[in-house]
């Protein structure tokens, strides 16, 4: 008996308690715990199965078994499709996705507790067949999700609105597709944005609704599908397409035009005065910069005003208009040195030596190249810069050829002279309108 007790642990009854206390312990802190999440403090033996199993169940299958119990089946087969979509996604899609920087759906509680209540709210309206009211739940479930990894769930939402048979003339489908529009005009995709921005603006003409931020709804689409047309012509502009792109400036125009807004009334009328002016069409482009130039003086957009005077200048130029040409950038010079305009009046610079330049006035030319320049080193818009830089060496070379140029078909002794003392003294005179030597290296 003795032998035997030796081998055996001895028998401890306060560790015994110990144990059984920390057990107990441990049952106690889960059931506060479970008290805390489910509300009120109340007796442990008030908890209902339910409650235990809400806490002991995951959040997807919380969701779901609550959706089933109230009834709320299209909402749980929605939610569980959006889930399995997700889970899908993320099986195939590669490496650094944005979409993968966020956790799965499955394990953001918030968000399909959001989703099942909007689409049980909506699932409850469409049962009593309030349309407006299905719209407006999804419409909301769109706009909540606004993070970029969930921009997948906003198209999806917004189209659950937009394509729908019934509803989907709504106020809420209608701002809908103002979101679709921006959203898919963002993305590059401009024919898909060209189509829900156009068929946006009719519902809303129709309805005269306003946004949930109170916007009116069909200038809110103007002003989107007049962004939408002018990247459409940029293509055929760069193809040279010019029928093509001015029908399209022609709509965003007019998209302009009904948006109220007069920048972009000037904006767009300046960019089919432009169109105009690339198909050689100076007398159309003239009417447009003109009418873009009063648009932006009504609103003191000095700096785009100038802008438009400058095409201005360019298309009466083109048209054999020098003096007139010349004489509305001089009036553009004091105004951009007044203003303070410094990247316009390098811009005035540069197209009034490219005028004196067309007709061979090349000494001329370089003065005003070369003013240009001056301003341009006052600035840090170095491509402004480095363009100045290379007309003044074209103007300067211009004229030194046209200078030199009978000396170097001439055999005489004199003519050999004038050449050889040129090439000594070259690169080192000081700019000089009247002896044409006015190249200066000192400016490069």
């Amino acid at each position: 008996m003795n032998t035997a007790v030796g081998f055996l642990p001895e028998i401890n009854a306060n560790k015994s308690k110990q144990r059984s206390s920390t057990y107990y312990s441990r049952m106690k802190q889960t059931k506060e715990s479970l008290r805390a999440r489910l509300g009120p403090a109340r007796p442990a033996e008030s908890l209902t199965r339910k409650e235990i199993a809400l806490f002991r169940s995951s959040p997807k299958q919380s969701i779901c078994v609550r959706l089933l119990q109230e009834g709320f089946h299209r909402s749980f087969s929605e939610l569980v499709s959006l889930l399995r979509s997700d889970q899908d996604w993320r099986a195939t899609a590669e490496p650094g996705s944005l979409r993968l920087r966020a956790p799965p759906l499955v394990e953001q509680r918030h968000k399909m507790e959001t989703i099942s209540q909007h689409l049980s709210l909506a699932e409850e309206a469409e049962r009593t067949g309030i349309w407006s009211t299905v719209c407006e739940e999804r419409l909301l479930l769109g706009r909540f999700f606004s993070d970029p990894e969930d921009l997948w769930l906003r198209f999806y939402f917004y189209h659950s609105c937009t394509d729908r048979e019934k509803g989907r003339f709504s106020r809420a489908a209608t701002e809908a597709r103002a979101c679709l529009t921006e959203l898919y005009l963002d993305r590059g995709e401009l024919e898909e944005a060209r189509q829900q921005g156009e068929l946006c603006r009719k519902q809303a003409e129709d309805g005269g609704w306003l946004d949930s931020d109170g916007r009116p709804l069909k200038l809110r689409a103007c002003r989107d599908l007049w962004k939408i047309y002018r990247e459409l012509a940029e293509a055929p502009l760069a193809a040279e397409d010019h029928k093509k792109a001015l029908t399209l400036l022609h709509e965003g125009n007019s998209r302009a035009a009904e948006s109220e807004d007069k920048h972009m009334k000037g904006e767009a009328a300046f960019q089919v005065g432009l169109a105009y002016q690339r198909a050689g069409d100076h007398s159309t482009a003239k009417k447009f910069f003109n009418t873009s130039m009063e648009i932006f003086h009504s609103l003191d957009g000095t700096d785009r005003a100038v802008k438009a005077c400058i095409a201005l200048a360019k298309s009466l130029k083109s048209e054999g208009y020098f003096e007139e040409a010349v004489a509305c950038l001089e009036r553009l010079v004091a105004m951009s040195r007044s203003s303070g305009l410094h990247h316009r009046l390098i811009d005035v610079h540069l197209c009034l030596g490219n005028i004196y330049f067309s007709r061979s006035q090349y000494v001329k030319a370089a003065e005003y190249y070369l003013q240009g320049y001056k301003v341009a080193c006052t600035t840090e818009d170095v491509a402004r810069l480095q363009r100045a830089q290379v007309l003044v060496a074209s103007a300067h070379a211009h004229a030194t050829n046209g200078k030199y140029s009978a000396k170097l078909t001439s055999t005489s002794p004199a003519a050999l002279q004038a050449l050889l003392a040129w090439k000594v003294k070259r690169g080192r005179e000081d700019l000089s309108v009247d002896s044409e030597d006015y190249y200066s290296p000192a400016w490069f």
